[in-house]
This record gives structure tokens, sequence and C-alpha cells, in this order.
């Protein structure tokens, strides 16, 4: 939390303040002396960029960069509306042209079209669509990802790992966790043996099909590639884990953010109000990105600019400064990130800028809900009454006249009577109902009939030159001055050619009779001979599938597409597009599996391509080779070290940033501490970074356990600041240029600190070093062998003291005292930074 929760007249908005910035916060965050600035920009934070943006901060496990999220919406729900009762907040239908207002709460149409009644448009609000979405999550088919268009590495890719985790983190590798029973077996066994005859035009036979599911009983493998492939998980993954019911983005970028601010409280007292410029990732809302600003450098273009305003008031907000190594993902929706792309680089080659916008597609969609008895059932025990729900899947493909196929599906929904809400077999498929009367009325209804829906989704074939988005230069502008989106999509729903269409367009048709003969085709076997009732039967306008796809598709070569394998715009070194829009092809599945997994994997190659710390590996280094890492710059080993200070959390704290411990004082000082061992007789090697000349830390070693009580030291009051241990019983190797507070040099960076220099006994044996400079690595080696302390500072390695310890009380070996041993580095004055600790036993 920022600042105080707002309230409203009838809430008050924890969720939207504990997870949101206002503009002006996260402008501020980049200006103290101190501050980074965000060098990675998502312009979207709908389905696929609250999934780049959740899946690159948790990747970054240096913490070398900043991420902000912004979004044209405000933060509306934090989970898919379907897992909460009866909202009432839904996808409107397709609208022809933009109403000039947003339905339902957040629905906006930003372009205009030539279909009548096309697009629905843009969901405004954090998560956008995944909000909304029916959570049907078919995996791409290999001969869905021709490789004559996608590119060879991003199909192996995802093969190999992305498909899998992606499924994994919507939910889809398991269906009969919330969808099973008499029902859901009778109909998918008359399915199967449907298929096993060779009734349904066009089916691909089960056999041929991959596996989706996780738990398949032995020998159902076949029968269970009928299961549908459903982003909503009914129980959790494992013991203690909460389940997700259906899929949203809003929990992922939820979880990101907050875990953002924690890093900026970590270590500090209960109740403290995070440093903002310490936070790695920051989500505005209501923030409408109106164009970028490109920069020619060498001969290349790269983003330098995001201009922007407030959605809301329509407010110019001015430029937000990419950083020169810094990179932009625009992740605004299939037509919506076309249209940014097409306003701002205007400056790319001609041919290249020509492809923006081209290969649009959508999917052709069908409906067919029936009703029959259930004695049509051959499965199904008469004795049965409450007949439950299910969900079933069925490929299918279609041979074009060229020889090669297109590809469908079948979403088929069912439930007794219509489930209590009429003649609406899904209505309640997912929906979550808390009143356990409206559930007995829905276990009761109608014993004596089933209701049954098919979705038919069907892919367009890609490259129609009359499919495409344009800027719409001779329409009104938009708000803020900018042209819109213009969005041509060849009908396919007409009977014969019309004038303007394409071979693309002919076979689209032909697919979609293919298809919807397969519908008729299932609806025959589950009648059985039975009489049945047609409640409806229709084919959707073009475009109104949420599914917009391909303007931005990637491609093997420089001239075939306008990403790369990498998601990256040919032309425009650091801008890159997450979400369908990237698609070479579409397929029959819907976008959300396949943009899942390709944004986690863009996450990963943005991350690999940007600058960011990488610990040497010590086997390289030949006088490194017995050494082993106690941090090498990741948060894993980060985790292992573990801040002593006051009780309660404090004074100070230390973060991870860029590879590196960065010390954030509060007088008095604190220590952080390596926890999983203790040390004798070493050799520790280590670099620190001053921001200011009178930075003043050190690194401790041979210190006791400092978070248990020592009766010597703890009597007969514990000692409030548990940082005193390590002074107690340990030596501190010094770091302050200044020599605080007395200019001493048994106070001075390089010496083991407050002991006497000398040559007599218990003194050390000190040789000032130069004074070192802001901003510039240093090397530290401190080497202990039984009771001698060796220091040497470099580059290069200079000895700057040694040191005879002759206090049995003090720097005890783990060997001597198994709560001894320690070793740790300070947090007194100014943002002391430590990486590349390593360790050699002797």
């Amino acid at each position: 939390m920022q600042t105080p929760v707002e309230q409203t007249s009838f809430t008050r908005d924890a969720l939207g303040r504990y997870n949101c910035f206002t503009w002006q916060e996260a402008m501020d965050s980049t200006r103290r002396a101190d501050a980074r600035p965000f060098d990675v920009i998502v312009i979207g934070g709908g389905s696929f960029g609250s999934i780049f943006a959740q899946h690159f901060f948790n990747q970054d496990q240096t913490h070398t960069h900043r991420i902000l999220v912004l979004d044209g919406g405000s933060f509306l729900l934090p989970e898919h509306t379907q897992n909460l009762p009866m909202m009432g907040i839904t996808a409107p239908g397709p609208v022809s042209s933009d109403p000039g207002f947003l339905r339902e709460v957040v629905w906006g149409l930003p372009w205009v079209s030539n279909v009548f009644m096309g697009f629905p448009g843009l969901a405004y609000c954090l998560g956008g669509r995944s909000v909304f979405w029916g959570g049907w999550s078919p995996q791409l088919l290999d001969a869905e990802m021709p490789r004559t268009r996608w590119p060879d590495t991003v199909v192996s890719d995802l093969n190999s790992r992305y498909f899998r985790e992606a499924a994994l983190q919507i939910g889809a590798t398991e269906t009969n966790d919330f969808i099973f029973g008499h029902l859901h077996d009778a109909l998918r066994q008359q399915l199967f043996e449907a298929l096993d005859k060779k009734q349904i035009t066009g089916a691909i036979p089960l056999a041929d099909l991959p596996g989706h599911l996780d738990n398949v009983p032995k020998g159902k493998e076949n029968l269970f590639k009928l299961e549908a492939p459903l982003a909503v998980q009914g129980q959790p993954p494992r013991s203690g884990f909460f389940p997700i019911n259906k899929f949203s983005a809003v929990p992922l970028l939820m979880d990101a953010a907050r875990s953002a601010w924690a890093e900026t409280v970590q270590g500090l007292p209960y109740g403290t109000i995070g440093d903002t410029v310490r936070q790695r990732l920051m989500v505005v809302p209501n923030i409408r990105v109106s164009k970028l600003g490109t920069i020619n450098i060498g001969g290349a273009l790269r983003v330098n600019a995001v201009y922007v305003r407030n959605s809301e008031t329509g407010e110019d907000l001015g430029v937000l400064p990419v950083p020169i190594e810094g990179a932009v993902l625009i992740a605004l929706g299939t037509i919506e990130s076309t249209r940014l792309a097409l306003l701002s680089f205007g400056d790319v080659p001609k041919f290249a800028y020509e492809r923006i916008g081209t290969n649009l597609m959508a999917h052709l969609r069908s409906n067919i809900s029936f009703r029959i008895p259930r004695k049509a059932l051959n499965f199904l025990n008469p004795a049965i009454e409450d007949l439950q729900e299910s969900a079933l899947f069925l490929k299918g493909r279609h041979k074009y006249g060229d020889g090669t196929f297109g590809y469908f599906h079948l979403q088929i929904t069912a439930s007794g009577g219509g489930g209590g809400l009429g003649n609406n077999s899904d209505s309640e498929l997912f929906q979550k109902i808390p009143d356990i009367d409206f559930q007995q009325h829905f276990a009761s209804a109608d014993p004596l009939h089933v209701v049954i829906t098919i979705r038919a989704i069907g892919q367009m074939r890609s490259d129609n030159v009359a499919s495409r988005v344009t800027l719409a230069t001779d329409k009104p502008l938009d708000e803020a001055g900018m042209p819109r989106a213009f969005v041509a999509i060849a009908d396919a729903r007409a009977k014969d050619p019309q004038p303007g269409d394409t071979s693309q367009t002919i076979d689209d048709r032909a697919l979609w009779n293919t298809m919807d003969q397969a519908a008729a085709d299932v609806m025959t076997a589950f009648a059985n001979g039975q009489p049945f009732e047609v409640l409806m039967n229709s084919r959707d306008g073009m475009g109104t599938t949420h599914h917009e796809a391909g303007t931005l598709w990637m491609g093997n070569s420089a001239t075939d597409s306008v990403t790369n394998e990498d998601a990256q715009f040919k032309e425009v070194d650091n801008a890159y597009v997450a979400g369908p829009a990237l698609f070479p092809t579409i397929g029959s599945p819907n976008p959300m599996l396949t943009g899942t997994a390709l944004a986690r994997r863009t996450a990963e190659r943005l991350l690999e391509k940007m600058p960011h710390f990488r610990a040497p590996k010590l086997g390289d280094d030949p006088s490194e080779k017995e050494f082993k890492y106690l941090f090498d710059g990741t948060e894993a080993m980060f985790n292992q070290w573990q801040l002593a200070g006051f009780s309660g959390g404090g004074p100070g704290t230390f973060m991870l940033e860029d590879g590196a411990m960065i010390a954030y004082p509060n007088a008095p000082h604190s220590i952080l501490f390596y926890t999983p061992k203790s040390f004798s007789n070493f050799i520790l090697r280590l670099q620190f970074r001053l921001s200011a000349p009178n930075d003043n830390s050190g690194v401790f070693v041979r210190f006791r356990y400092p978070l248990q009580q020592w009766p010597d030291l703890d009597s007969p009051n514990p000692l409030p600041n548990r940082a005193e241990i390590a002074v107690r019983t340990g030596f501190e190797v010094q770091i302050d240029d200044f020599a605080a507070p007395d200019d001493l040099d048994k106070h001075r960076t390089g010496a083991i600190y407050d002991i006497e220099i000398g040559a007599g006994l218990g003194q050390q044996g000190y040789n000032r070093p130069a004074a070192r400079q802001v901003g510039v690595w240093n090397d530290y080696e401190i080497e202990v062998k039984d009771d001698t302390y060796t220091v040497r500072l470099g580059p290069p390695a200079t000895t700057t003291t040694t040191f005879t310890n002759t206090d049995p009380m003090r720097g005890k070996p783990a060997s001597a005292q198994s709560a001894s041993g320690y070793v740790g580095v300070q947090a007194h004055t100014g943002l002391v930074a430590f990486r590349n600790i390593r360790i050699r036993e002797l």
C-alpha cells in the first residue's frame, strides 16, 4: 500500500489501491538520486500483457529490471467473473460501430469495420478479455503450425516446454476435477462409439490425436481425448494449494505487484510503507498510449519514447522516456496493437510497413442447441434422476482443393433439462452457485430430457488480401487526435462466392460447411434414432469470437513476416508483441493457451537479451577452482541470507538489485548474514561498491549465530539489536574511507575495525590503501586461518592488514563452537552494494 485506501459511495477500494499506482507515483519513483528507470514497459495489462509481466518479473532472478504496466482501463475484478456469484458483468454482443460509450461497464469498440454486427471490442480493465472468456483451451496440433509459416524454433519450444507450462498455469491439464458423473460418462461413451463407426464428418481419428490431460486411466487414453480442455481447476494441484477455478490473468498480475511491494519492506518493521523507488513492478491503470517515438541508432530503429494520456480525462500526461537498453512490449489485443504499430513505425522500410496489419484472421463459429429424451443415451442408467453436466471436445479437419487441410473443433456441453435455467446447457457450466436452494433446483430439473449445445469453431485461412487492419484516415479521429483502426475482414457466411472473394474465402466457406455437417452428425449420434427438438441453429458473424489474430505474425526470414521468432519487430530493435497478433496461422483453438505459452517464452527470450548481471563461473578461473558461491546474484541465494537487527525487523535492510545486495541503512546498523552454514578456516572473496565517498559498511567474519540468546551477552536483558552479536563475537573488515568518527586508520577501509595498529600482541599491521572511487566495484579477499586474519583489497590485490587474534571470546571457528563462524555484511551508512560472494574452506 502506498497511500490510504480510497472510499467510494459503496466500496472500500483495497484491491485497486494495494495493486495499482497513479501515473504521478510511478514517475516520482524514477526521479530520486538512487532511482532506476523503468526499462521494460508493457503496454496493455490485459490477458497476455499481465502474463508476460508476471513471468518476466519472476524470471528476473537478479532483480535487474523495473517493469511498468500501463492499461487503458481500471482495476475491475480480482479474478474471472464466473468465479464470483452472479455479478451480471458479461461480454456484450457485437456491434457494427462504436456506440460512443462503454458497454457492460468496461467494453468499448475503438475501431471501425466493414463487418455489420462484427467485432465486440475490447474489455478496458486489468486482465482484459481473460476476465470474461469461456475457458476452452485446446492445444494447436503440429499440423496447425505448418513450418512453412511458423518458425521452427518457436514450434519446437512450444511443444517441448511452453504449451505444457501454459496448460499447467491456466489449469487445463485436468478436467475431471469438476466435470464428471453419469451424464458425462454416458455422452462421452456414445460419442466415442459414433467416432469408432466413422459417423462424424471430418472427425480426426482419436488415435491420431495427442493426449492433453494428466492422470488418464490406463487403457482409456483415446476415450479421454474427448474430455474438454477447460481452463478451470476445481481442486488444488497438491495438498495445501488453493484451486484457481476459471483462469484469468488478473491474479497473476496482482501476485507480481504485491510481491514487488513486499520486497521493498522485507526485514522492516510491520506496517512500514514501501519505498516505491525500490519497487520492481508497478501497474498504472487508466493510461492511454497514443504513440511510440523512435530514434535511429547506427541504422537501427529503437523506441525511445512512449506518449501517454489519461484515458478517463483525456489529459496529456507527456512522454515516458525509454532507456537506451530498455524494451517495450505491445499487448493491446490484435487490432489495437496493430494500430499502435501503424501509428508509430512509419520510419521502417516501406515493404515492412505495408506488411503490418495484413494476415488478419478470426474464427468461423456456429451454434446448435437441441434437446433429446434421456432414453436416447444408451449408457445412462434410467434410475439416475440427477443428470448433472457434461463437457466434451471433438477435433475435425477439412481437405481443401489444393490437398492441404483446415481444422475445426466442436465444443459440446450438456445438462439435464437445461440445468434449471431454461434451454441453455452451459449457462451454469462454470458459474459458482452459493445458494443451496438453487443447487437443489438445478439437480431436479426435468429428469426426462437432456439439452446439448454444440459450438463449432473453425480456422480461417491465412494471407487473405481481403482481411487486414489499416488506419481509418478518412474517418473522424479518436479522442487523442489519432486515426482509429479500420478492420476489413472477408465474410465467409455467404453460400456463394461474392465480389472480391479470394480462394481463401472460398476455402473458409467450404470448411464451415464441413464443420456444420460434423455438428449435425454429432446431434444425430446423440439423438440415437429418438425424436429431438432443435432449439437454436445459427452461424455467428465474422469477428464475433474475440479471437482476432495474425496481423503482426512471426516468421522465419526477413521478408515473410512482421516479427521474428522472439516476437520482436524485425525493423525495431526493442519493440515486442504479446498475444494472438503473433500467430502466423490461427488453427481452431481458442488463442489463450498459445498466447500464454508465447508470452512466457517472449519474457524469457527478452530477459536473456537484455543486460543483466551474470556471476562468473568459478571453474573458468584456476584460482577460483575450489571456491563456491555464497551469493551469486540470484534471488535463490539472496534468500539464504537473513537480517539481524532490532527485534521486529529493521532498522536497516538489504535489497537484491541487479545481482547485488544493496544496503538500505537506517541507523543504528544491521547485518545480513549467510544462514546455511558457518565456517572455520577459509578465504572469503567478494566485491563491494560505494554510492558516496562517506559510505560506511563492513564485512563481518567468525561471529556467533545472532538470532539466538547468549548468556554472556544477553544477561540480564537481551540485546535489542542482534547485530551487536556480530560486533562482540566476530571481527569486522571495515569499509569507510573517512574512518568515522575520528579519522583513525583502525576505522578505515581495509582494517579490522577498532583493532589497534602496531606490531604488538593483538595489534594489526595496517597499510592504508588509496581511497575507493564511487560507483566502482572493489575486490575484497579475507583470509582467516586459525587465529590469523589477512585482508587484501583490489584491484590490484594489495594486503591492507594482518592480525592475530588473542581474545578467546571472539572469532571462534565453527570447529570450536558450532554456533560460531558465521559471515555477514553490514548496513550502516550509504547504499553500499555487495556481490560475487564466494568462499574456499581451508
